[in-house]
């Protein structure tokens, strides 16, 4: 039983990477895709909503296996194609490094993606929720557009989007089960192991009570959250 335990753990500790990682990453990404949503230049915007649309219109599962596979392919397809004109191993060697890496980092490169496409939909929610006259207001103040972003709009805009914030993190801890569509051990791989292992589906309930105390951990931070900044209307 505790060999199991540790074997869980270990999973979980791989689910919490992914978690805080993909965190670490989507979420400053998502405000640059935000404003690129936004912005009056039909390029990029136009850019950025085909973006939203692959990220938000396909399963992320399949998102997983086409950024994990694609680059060996591509790798492939351009030896095949090119080799006859680019003799230089050393240039495909160099270009297989680019394109190669391990399974983690393609969870995380997927999740990050996936994720900073919903994050930046909500940024813009936020974000275009707020009055246009307290941007004239400001302006009239003599504030700066940084300034008045950061000083004015900001503040209301993460008070506004945290619910919809805390829902997504929170789909976020049981979608890292899907990392094990590629081999990577996170919590529900070390649990359907386990399980196999055990011939029980202990393992499986067990698993259930770590997401869920994942997902408590995450309610009451975004709960907390809400509470200090509750003074903003």
């Amino acid at each position: 039983m505790q060999s199991m335990i540790g074997f869980m753990l270990k999973g979980a500790g791989t689910s919490l990477e992914v978690f805080f990682l993909t965190l670490l990453f989507s979420l400053p990404l998502a405000l640059p895709v935000a404003l690129g949503r936004m912005s009056k230049n039909q390029v990029l915007r136009g850019f950025v909503s085909f973006y939203l649309l692959i990220m938000r219109g396909t399963p992320l599962i399949l998102q997983l296996i086409f950024i994990y596979f694609a680059p060996k392919y591509l790798y492939i397809f351009l030896k095949t194609q090119l080799g006859g004109l680019i003799v230089s191993e050393s240039f495909w060697n160099g270009l297989r490094f680019i394109l190669s890496y391990d399974r983690f980092a393609a969870v995380v490169i997927a999740f990050t993606l996936n994720y900073a496409a919903y994050f930046a939909e909500i940024y813009r929610g936020g974000i275009e929720s707020i009055p246009r006259g307290q941007y004239e207001a400001a302006k009239v103040l003599g504030f700066t557009r940084p300034q008045t972003f950061g000083r004015i709009v900001l503040p209301q805009v993460v008070k506004r989007i945290l619910p919809a914030m805390g829902n997504e993190v929170i789909t976020l801890v049981k979608d890292t089960a899907l990392a094990q569509i590629i081999g990577v051990a996170e919590l529900f791989h070390a649990a359907q192991t386990a399980s196999a292992r055990e011939f029980s589906t202990t393992p499986i309930f067990i698993a259930g009570l770590f997401y869920l105390v994942m997902n408590w951990a995450v309610s009451f931070t975004f709960t907390r959250f809400e509470k200090k900044l509750s003074y903003y209307v």
